[in-house]
């Protein structure tokens, strides 16, 4: 199953509960939410607390994506606010190893990341443990950027990776994901999609939702 993720970052945190509805009502089966330290990134966004005010707002799977330096001291934390899978990136962490342990120790799903400028060769030795990668089809840090097109040919890389070694990871986008490149994107091998300013910079972004998935259920079925 394709699932579409609306990345909270470009919605209206003063209608917060209400864009999420939006989303659920046009068909969205996770939510996924930003959170940057203004380090590991150029940017500051949320913590624990509002983390914890959002998941008060939905019953979605919150799909946590941490552009953080040492993201081993929060994860407690940011599974009690109510996470219920959580990734880091590959070049944030030293001990990748151990990170991704830590995290579904916590019984939360872990992902890792990869940057647009990261090999995919890099994962080799954790994509028999995770749960999915995501992959940067822009760089981190701000919404509403353009496409980077090379994140096709990655995640082509690591379906493929997946199929000859029988591997069950899930392979996720997030940047630049639109209208205009979901079917695309799924034909690549891509199992979840992050849209942000597609989805709640919209006018109707419950009827974006249902486009999307819909363009995604039809690319599904005719991957190459």
């Amino acid at each position: 199953m394709i699932e579409l993720a609306p990345s909270i970052l470009s919605a209206d945190f003063a209608h917060l509960a209400d864009h999420i509805q939006g989303a659920v009502d046009g068909g969205a089966t996770l939510l996924h939410v930003d959170v940057m330290d203004g380090h590991f990134v150029p940017n500051l966004t949320m913590g624990p607390p509002v983390v914890k005010s959002i998941r008060k707002a939905t019953g979605l799977e919150l799909d946590l994506h941490l552009m953080i330096e040492d993201p081993d001291k929060f994860v407690t934390a940011f599974v009690e606010a109510g996470a219920d899978r959580m990734s880091v990136h590959q070049e944030a962490c030293r001990h990748l190893h151990r990170t991704i342990q830590l995290i579904q120790s916590e019984g939360v799903g872990a992902g890792v990341v990869l940057n647009p400028a990261t090999p995919v060769a890099t994962l080799e030795d954790v994509l028999g443990m995770v749960d999915y990668v995501l992959v940067m089809s822009v760089n981190p840090g701000f919404g509403g950027q353009e496409f980077i097109p090379h994140a096709l040919d990655k995640i082509r890389r690591l379906n493929q990776i997946r199929q000859d070694a029988r591997l069950d990871f899930a392979i996720e986008i997030d940047g630049g994901v639109s209208t205009s490149n979901v079917e695309e994107i799924v034909r690549a091998g891509c199992d979840w999609l992050v849209a942000g300013s597609s989805i709640f910079h919209s006018a109707d972004p419950g009827a974006t939702v249902k486009e999307m998935q819909h363009l995604a259920t039809e690319a599904r079925a005719i991957r190459v």
